[in-house]
């Protein structure tokens, strides 16, 4: 598929994601996700929903989250090895990548403090050679088909109060899968196990977050996994903004957002990713509609 392609293609499924999502507005009050008005100021940003792995996002008991959503990737000197990509060669280069990807997220809250997430996605993706690399490596490689399939297990271990913050924990497992392919494969199982504290305060919500990571059949099989100081804030009943810098080893990148809610139970996410170090993507611009589903 042609990038003008993908780019219809993606355009087409927002517009018309927006187009059933306003249609749901006009039977429903606008305003805000469900928070109750006698919320104290701490959960003003965020309700009463656990976080999930999606910026600025929060889930409740009973509730199902179904998030189509659409991700570009623009790194100019994206660091690799011959070697990881099949050729002969250990020195590091800097090559040329670009990517598309759509990606569907779903998430259920078991409990109000147990929830559950899968995330499945399609990408194409290539990689363009660096002018100094002399091994066999063809000057362009590109692929596509089936991308991440990812599921969570989140779990909220202290709610936050007056005296204290909320804790939270995560646990992420990437399945091994399209082996054979370099770019958009993933050869063995992945996975994070991290902590997060989040505190509540009337000029905004903060939210901490650390893991350690692992992946089968790799040199180093356990690592520093994705760290983040992130920021949620209500401005209106119908916008929220968020930032966050978020990095994993010495890739850093500044995450921006903004939600708009178009009733209780549709928004639209749409933010970016700046790269802060030379080894992060330098933009990586999403998009995408979020759909919440009361099912109790």
């Amino acid at each position: 598929m042609t990038r003008t392609r993908s780019w219809v293609l993606v355009l087409t499924v927002v517009l018309e994601a927006g187009r059933a999502a306003t249609a749901i507005a006009t039977d429903e009050e606008s305003g805000a996700p469900p928070l109750q008005q006698s919320l104290p100021t701490y959960l003003n940003d965020r309700g009463t929903g656990m976080p999930t792995t999606l910026f600025g996002t929060y889930i409740r008991a009973g509730e199902l989250l179904i998030y189509p959503f659409y991700e570009y990737y623009n790194d100019q000197d994206r660091e690799y090895k011959p070697s990881e990509l099949g050729f002969d060669g250990e020195q590091d280069f800097r090559g040329r990548y670009r990517a598309h990807e759509g990606l569907l997220y779903l998430g259920y809250g078991l409990t109000e403090d147990l929830a559950v997430e899968l995330e499945v996605a399609g990408i194409q993706a290539s990689l363009e050679k660096s002018s100094e690399d002399l091994s066999a490596m063809p000057p362009r490689i590109e692929e596509s088909g089936l991308g991440d399939i990812d599921a969570h297990i989140l779990w909220r271990m202290l709610r936050e109060t007056d005296g204290r913050p909320e804790l939270f924990s995560f646990f992420k497992v990437a399945v091994p899968h399209q082996k054979d392919k370099v770019l958009i494969g993933t050869p063995g199982w992945e996975g994070d196990i991290g902590l997060g504290v989040v505190r509540g305060f009337r000029w905004g919500t903060l939210t901490l977050r650390a893991a350690a990571g692992f992946a089968t059949g790799t040199e180093s099989e356990f690592e520093i996994g994705e760290y983040a100081v992130e920021y949620l804030k209500r401005a209106s009943a119908q916008w929220r903004v968020y930032a966050a810098v978020e990095g994993s080893g010495d890739e850093v990148s500044l995450i921006t957002e903004v939600q708009w809610h178009l009733n209780p139970y549709v928004f639209l996410k749409m933010g970016t990713g700046i790269g802060l170090t030379s080894k992060a993507t330098d933009w990586e611009p999403e998009v995408g509609i979020l759909f919440t589903l009361p099912t109790r």
